[in-house]
């Protein structure tokens, strides 16, 4: 791995507000970012990122590489949690199971979101349509993972709850439904409009991702105390199958995708886990899964390692490959 590469991401000022953010719970500090203020700027970094990538698509042409693109995205989103599921099943119970197994093959926003900022600093251009396949590996995944949980539970497993309800929240959440209409007004808007408002979408964005940051550093380091009694299995997987997943990515896209940072995106991708979309699912379709235990897996170990040594190994590996 480049150790210049590495230094430049672990002294990225994004990524020491999040650990200032984990260092403030150790030291029992009182500093936490207001939970309002906290889901405004989450919503911000959605719509920015979003109407960037549709100027993004506005200004690409459509070829077969997108399309490829978009399928090994859903590809992606229903092959990582079947594979998981069964490791998992292991050592869990079927809801948990599930609920994990959906949580990696989803999608973290916020780890995309870090990845870009990463991107940019290091001048790795990338192309638009990369947030429209983060935006498609949401839903999959999350019905992959009651799928499962419905075979595996035979008709014991039949809900009270109907699956169109339960789907219709993977499709429509509030994350998901940002970030498409947010990519769709960027891709309609032109050049004098997206102009008017840079100013919004492009030149506070790193100000915000770096107090997110910090209030994520704040939750993980909240949560971390408690996951620890979960056991090493749970810890293991949590940065093992990034490691897995990230890795094999960033090798494979060498066959059908230029560019250096759209692989790296696929990594990340690949790599990272959700920790909101798919815990807002999980609490009506399988409300015996336990949130203690995927939560912090995804937002306290595997979402720290993806943006501090994920992302350069990932990219160690694309340049190799």
């Amino acid at each position: 791995m480049d150790l210049h590469l590495l230094i430049d991401n672990l002294t990225n000022p994004a990524l020491l507000f999040f650990f200032l953010g984990v260092i403030a719970v150790q030291l029992k500090s009182d500093l936490k970012i207001p939970e309002n203020s906290s889901k405004f700027i989450s919503l911000y970094l959605l719509l920015a990122i979003g109407f960037k990538g549709g100027q993004e698509l506005a200004h690409s042409t459509f070829n077969i590489e997108i399309l490829w693109g978009l399928l090994f995205g859903i590809l992606l989103a229903i092959i990582v949690p079947i594979y998981t599921y069964f490791i998992l099943r292991k050592k869990f119970s079927v809801e948990n199971a599930g609920a994990i197994a959906a949580s990696y093959g989803s999608v973290s926003a916020v780890t995309f979101v870090t990845a870009i900022s990463f991107l940019e600093l290091e001048q790795i251009p990338f192309s638009g349509h990369m947030v429209a396949v983060m935006a498609l590996m949401e839903a999959p995944s999350i019905m992959v993972g009651l799928l499962l949980m419905m075979i595996s539970k035979g008709n014991k497993g039949k809900s009270n709850i109907p699956l169109s309800n339960v789907l219709r929240h993977a499709l429509f959440n509030g994350s998901v439904l940002l970030i498409i209409g947010s990519l769709v007004i960027g891709y309609l808007a032109n050049d004098a409009q997206a102009e008017g408002i840079k100013p919004f979408t492009t030149d506070i964005f790193k100000g915000f991702l770096a107090v997110f940051l910090l209030d994520m550093g704040i939750t993980s380091g909240t949560k971390l105390s408690e996951f620890i009694k979960k056991g090493w299995f749970a810890l293991i997987f949590a940065i093992v199958i990034p490691i897995i997943n990230g890795s094999l990515v960033a090798i494979v896209t060498s066959a059908f995708v230029t560019g250096t940072g759209n692989r790296l995106l696929f990594a990340i991708l690949a790599a990272s886990a959700s920790y909101i979309a798919v815990p807002a699912a999980m609490k009506i379709a399988a409300p015996k899964a336990s949130p203690s235990l995927y939560i912090p897996m995804a937002l306290a170990i595997t979402f720290p390692f993806n943006i501090t040594l994920g992302m350069p190994l990932y990219l160690c590996l694309i340049n190799k490959f």
